[in-house]
């Protein structure tokens, strides 16, 4: 049986009967559906071990490391133990190619595999949006006069696609008269390497992460 197959056949457990098994209680959950939650930020009730699965040759692919992390985790469960697998969230890019998803293969799977790939929390459209707005701030700042005296050939502040699309990579924005911006030389980058996302993974409150956005070099 392919991934695909394997995961729609597979009996999901709600969220709160996994999240109860490893100490995890639902006062704790905000849920996203029946299968899927984040979990509000405290300290742990006892520290445990943990295991660090990484890889210096991956295949030309990559694929391997998620699914034997979870392969792992599934084997530490089987063995009595609790146990619980840290990924990185899936991104469009990779999802969409050759190296597939970010949950996994064969019965090593975190489901529901096509909900996680896809859309999962929807944390990656929030910083996309995010990311996209400060830049169209930037044009229309220096279209509606340019207070600010910022120099179009010299911002260095991309947008963001959560897909690896080489067309946008480097273009042209503002063309087509006046009425459409002023024309300066851009592209997109992928989500997952804004600073957004690395200024929404080091943010401890929010205050930080509001003064950390306010350093953002443009």
């Amino acid at each position: 049986m392919t991934d695909l197959e394997i995961a729609q056949q597979a009996r999901l457990r709600p969220i709160s009967e996994i999240a109860s098994a490893i100490g995890i209680p639902e006062d704790k959950l905000f849920h996203y559906g029946p299968y899927m939650a984040k979990v509000e930020d405290e300290p742990p009730p006892k520290r445990g071990r943990l295991i660090l699965v990484t890889a210096l040759t991956p295949t030309p692919a990559g694929e391997g490391k998620t699914t034997v992390s979870i392969g792992l985790t599934q084997g530490l469960g089987r063995l009595g133990k609790k146990a619980a697998v840290a990924l990185r969230e899936p991104s469009l890019g990779p999802v969409f190619g050759v190296k597939g998803g970010a949950t996994g293969g064969g019965y090593s799977q975190v489901l529901p595999m096509e909900e996680i790939n896809l859309h999962f929390t929807g944390d990656f459209h929030a910083v996309t949006s995010a990311v996209n707005l400060l830049a169209a701030m930037i044009d229309n700042h220096i279209h509606q006069g340019n207070a600010l005296g910022i120099e179009p050939r010299r911002v260095e502040y991309k947008r963001v696609l959560d897909m690896n699309d080489r067309a946008l990579r480097h273009v042209v924005t503002g063309l087509g008269g006046p009425i459409n911006g002023v024309p300066a030389e851009s592209g997109f980058e992928i989500t997952v390497a804004s600073e957004v996302m690395a200024i929404m993974a080091l943010a401890r409150t929010v205050p930080e992460l509001k003064e950390r956005l306010g350093r953002i070099r443009i």
